[in-house]
């Protein structure tokens, strides 16, 4: 009896394949078990197991995508530990700044209203609990401008406005405060208009904050506001003849909540500078510091003329 030598070909080439396929499909069945087990081992909490892969092997792009998965749950877990240690310590400063001045506010008067102070001691009380009263409104403003700004609910109206006639309204409004602080100034505003779009509102904070900065942390005496403009860009620079800013400091100046002078004694409550950082950021602009200890500060902001 004579074999088909073609149909011995055949059935050879369809043996191999059927042995070709059994050995993937243990492979496969193999690499969907470790799969299993991987996700098992992801799901009690192991952000840390990572599959092995051969570029051949089918589940290939499976076990790419259960990486990717575990990576980025990793980086929201680290970024939710970090956030959660950051509003802690945001609420312990928090507490210590509300609760001492409003500690101290109720305090003086007390002292006032139960008259045991009189006369220019009782006036000196009552200017004491007017500054206290008066920071504390300043930190209720900052808290709810950084909490709006961080949660992203801050809603900006930009308008296309002369950035140099916003600035010398706003300019105008410290010039008593100045004068009564004794610091010298001088603002070299152009005169000609520069239309640029800006958040009116947003704007004037960045100024403000920024002036405040200097009135109660630089010791100066002097402050320079100039403002320069090319087709671009306009460049807005603060400079103050105060105590300056050590080097260790500058690179933190901007980030939320940062003093560079860590006693309790120490006025500012860490969020105007930040507060000015997320308000140029959302004009898309730029913001930098840059200090010479017991000489000068210099905060300079750069903001895009496109309309």
């Amino acid at each position: 009896m004579s074999i088909n030598p073609f149909l011995l070909i055949m059935f050879c080439i369809a043996l191999l394949v059927i042995l070709f396929l059994f050995t993937k499909l243990r492979r496969v069945r193999g690499q969907l078990s470790i799969i299993e087990e991987a996700l098992e081992d992801i799901k009690s909490g192991n952000l840390n197991r990572r599959m092995l892969t051969k570029k051949n092997d089918m589940t290939r792009k499976i076990c790419y995508g259960i990486n990717e998965i575990a990576m980025n749950s990793q980086t929201q877990l680290i970024r939710q530990k970090q956030s959660e240690q950051a509003y802690k310590r945001l609420m312990t400063s928090i507490s210590h700044d509300v609760k001492t001045p409003l500690a101290s506010l109720v305090g003086y008067l007390e002292a006032v209203e139960c008259k045991i102070v009189a006369g220019e001691e009782k006036d000196e009380y009552v200017h004491v609990a007017f500054e206290k009263a008066h920071y504390l409104k300043h930190f209720v403003e900052n808290l709810f401008e950084w909490v709006k700004l961080d949660s992203g609910e801050q809603i900006f109206r930009f308008e296309v406005l002369d950035l140099n006639e916003v600035s010398r309204n706003v300019i105008a409004d410290w010039i008593s405060v100045l004068e009564n602080s004794n610091f010298g100034y001088e603002f070299d505003i152009p005169e000609t208009e520069y239309l640029m779009r800006i958040d009116v509102n947003a704007y004037s904070r960045i100024l403000n904050n920024l002036l405040q900065n200097v009135l109660t942390h630089s010791k100066g005496n002097k402050v320079i506001f100039r403002i320069s403009e090319n087709d671009q860009q306009a460049r807005i620079t603060l400079v103050d003849n105060g105590r300056g800013i050590s080097p260790d400091h500058l690179p933190h100046i901007f980030e939320r909540m940062y003093q560079c002078d860590q006693s309790r004694s120490a006025k500012g409550n860490g969020l105007g500078l930040s507060i000015v950082k997320e308000l140029v950021t959302a004009h898309k602009g730029t913001i930098i510091a840059d200090s010479t200890p017991d000489k000068e500060t210099i905060f300079t902001i750069l903001l895009p003329k496109s309309l």
